[in-house]
Formats: C-alpha cells, structure tokens, sequence
C-alpha cells in the first residue's frame, strides 16, 4: 500500500438539474474551477445512462459487464477525481441505483441524464500528490501515488 497526504481545499455545493449530463456537467465545473483532486458525494435521480458493475470474468485484462438503465432510478454514489495524462480530468464514479424493488451497483460512465435532480458536494483537495495513469496490464487508468509513504 501507498498513500499520501493533504488538506481539503475547498467544499462545493452544485445542482444538476433535469436532463443535464451528469458526467459532462461534473466534468466542465472541475476544468473551469481547475480541480486537480477532489472527491465527490451526490444523491437524486438519474433517468437513464450505461453503468459497469464488475467484469464479465475475474480475469486481467477484465471485459466490463455493461448494463444500460432507463425510466428515472434513485440515485446516490460517491468519486473521485484526479488529473490524468494531459491534466485532463479522470473521473471515477460509483454508485447505487433503485426502482421499486431493482436495485443496480456498478461504475456509472457515460450517457447518465439526470432526473429531476441531484445534489452533489465536491470536496476539492490540496497537497495529494497523485494522478490517474494507464495501467499496462489492466488497461485501466489506475491510481498513481507520485511521493507518498
């Protein structure tokens, strides 16, 4: 295990609002406020999007099992964010969805429209001195403590 240490920089307070694209509206806020490392909660409603919840196979390079939902699900999750190559944004996002007795878990990430809404509090970071960078042999962008213990 490694890790590293920092403070919490900044707190944001933001509302998606109906049909907004959740992960490109997250996206855009963190370039334009220049968010290098942040974690992140949210709740509310999603209307549909495509989700990852784990591999097809326990195997690596892992095929990802993907599950598309529609029709306005509840909502909440945590993620993360961390500059990647370019200092582009990588962001990660888990949550947990509902629907009357359905529930889904998994990595939401694309498509995600919003329902109705969804509050998110953005805990930016300082001091952390870690990026995302492509990993090899899972061909995922991976966690990459820089200095650290």
């Amino acid at each position: 295990m490694k890790y590293t240490s920092g403070r919490i920089k900044q707190i944001h307070v933001l509302k998606f609002e109906n049909n907004d694209d959740f992960i490109a509206e997250l996206k855009n806020f963190i370039r334009k406020e220049k968010i290098k490392t942040a974690f992140f909660m949210f709740l509310g409603a999603l209307k549909k999007g495509d989700l990852v919840s784990g591999p097809k196979k326990p195997v690596i390079p892992p095929v990802p099992f993907w599950h598309s939902f529609d029709n306005a699900w509840e909502v909440f999750g945590v993620g993360s964010v961390f500059a990647g190559s370019g200092n582009e944004p990588q962001i990660h996002i888990h949550s947990s969805l509902g629907r009357g007795k359905k529930v889904k878990m998994g990595c939401v990430r694309k498509n995600a429209r919003v329902f109705f809404v969804i509050e998110a509090l953005v805990m930016e970071l300082s001091g952390i001195n870690a990026v995302k960078k492509a990993d090899l042999k899972t061909g995922l962008n991976m966690l990459n403590i820089i200095s650290g213990k």
